[in-house]
């Protein structure tokens, strides 16, 4: 796919997710500082990727993607929530995020650890709710994104991360696959779920995704060591203050750069079917590659 037709897509797709999350929580209440406290973190930018993900699979499917425009949103909110709550003192103590204070230093600990919770239940409302999609598929979209984000899946890869200290490359790729990976599959997940998909779609889609989790992990922790931090959104060296191991403690710069290599080309693979204006594929590319 060429770059101008790909940016084009992709531009459309994030302007439209930035529209609908800037149309949530606007209401008057008696509590505007909590909203304002959710609308800070999940308005403050970022690449929208899994919402992305989301509408693209549903088009894939023969859906009309602005119809998911729900259930795309509601992984943003979950994923919103899952940063307030990991820069928190309690977790891995940031002071930035997306280049920005984080959400407990302009709010305080106990409206951010509040934002956070309001955010998960309000993006299963979003879900139940959604105008374009059926009852079963709206079950069927709130289920992946309740076992992406739950016990065994988001929540379990930070317990790993947080409190058992990884240190091997099967145990830090563990990690990734529940923290990272599972919001990635969940993305392609909720499209298929959301335009009714067939089976072989789905496995493609989860295939595609468990590689391109994997590669922007590995990617994550090279720029915590080669990124500008003012590109980068946050810290520089922070993993390696914190003491924690990461790929390129285990594999080098340039073993990571390969594995990211690998795995995306597993991705593409995955979805060559399918990808037929390769949009996915250039997706992947271009996440390799990442600066921030």
């Amino acid at each position: 796919m060429e770059q101008t037709g790909f940016n084009a897509r992709y531009e459309g797709y994030r302007q439209a997710v930035e529209q609908y999350l800037s149309g949530l929580f606007t209401e008057k209440t008696d509590w505007p500082d909590l909203y304002e406290s959710m609308r800070y973190s999940l308005l403050a930018g970022g690449k929208r990727i899994r919402p992305v993900l989301t509408l693209e699979f549903a088009r894939l499917a023969g859906m009309d993607w602005k119809a998911a425009l729900p259930a795309a949103c509601a992984l943003e909110l979950v994923h919103t929530y899952s940063l307030i709550h990991d820069d928190l003192p309690c977790m891995d103590d940031d002071d930035l995020r997306r280049g920005k204070p984080t959400n407990h230093k302009v709010y305080g600990e106990t409206l951010a650890v509040l934002a956070g919770d309001a955010l998960q239940p309000e993006a299963y409302r979003l879900i139940l709710t959604a105008p374009g999609l059926g009852a079963d598929r709206r079950a069927d979209c709130a289920l992946v994104l309740a076992e992406a984000a739950g016990a065994d899946g988001m929540v379990a890869g930070q317990v790993l991360d947080t409190l058992h200290a990884p240190e091997t490359e099967a145990e830090l790729t563990e990690v990734h696959r529940l923290k990272t990976g599972c919001m990635i599959r969940a993305a392609c997940a909720m499209g298929c779920a959301a335009a009714g998909a067939s089976q072989t779609l789905g496995e493609a889609a989860g295939v595609y995704a468990e590689n391109l989790g994997l590669a922007f992990q590995i990617r994550d922790d090279m720029l915590d060591v080669i990124g500008d931090e003012a590109t980068f959104g946050k810290p520089i060296g922070s993993d390696r203050e914190e003491g924690k191991v990461t790929f390129v403690d285990l594999l080098g710069v340039e073993g990571c750069a390969a594995a990211v290599r690998n795995c995306t080309e597993k991705a593409k693979a995955a979805v060559a079917a399918y990808d037929a204006d390769g949009f996915l594929s250039a997706l992947a590319d271009s996440l390799a590659e990442r600066k921030k």
